[in-house]
């Protein structure tokens, strides 16, 4: 199955470490190959990721604490006094 990204939101995020992050929102996308008429077809699939502007996968709990996959690195969202960048 082919899938596309479709950004949703970015903003920027204090990590534990104490570095600055831009995190972005993404909607999962799929091809919807229902209507053949010689055009790609997207549709959304109703599933969200976050990762960093970098690229890195960042884990999303139920509680909204976000981690780095990679690093474990915890993240405070839309953090007072950070400037919003998208």
């Amino acid at each position: 199955m082919d899938r596309r990204l479709h950004l949703l939101e970015s903003f920027t995020a204090q990590g534990s470490d104490g570095a600055t992050y831009k995190v972005c929102g993404f909607e999962r996308l799929a091809r919807d190959e229902s209507i053949v008429d010689g055009q790609e077809r997207w549709e959304p699939t109703g599933v969200t990721e976050y990762r960093l502007a970098e690229g890195a996968l960042v884990d999303v709990a139920r509680d909204g604490t976000m981690r780095i996959a990679s690093s474990g690195v915890e993240l405070s969202t839309r953090s007072p006094g950070l400037a919003e960048r998208t």
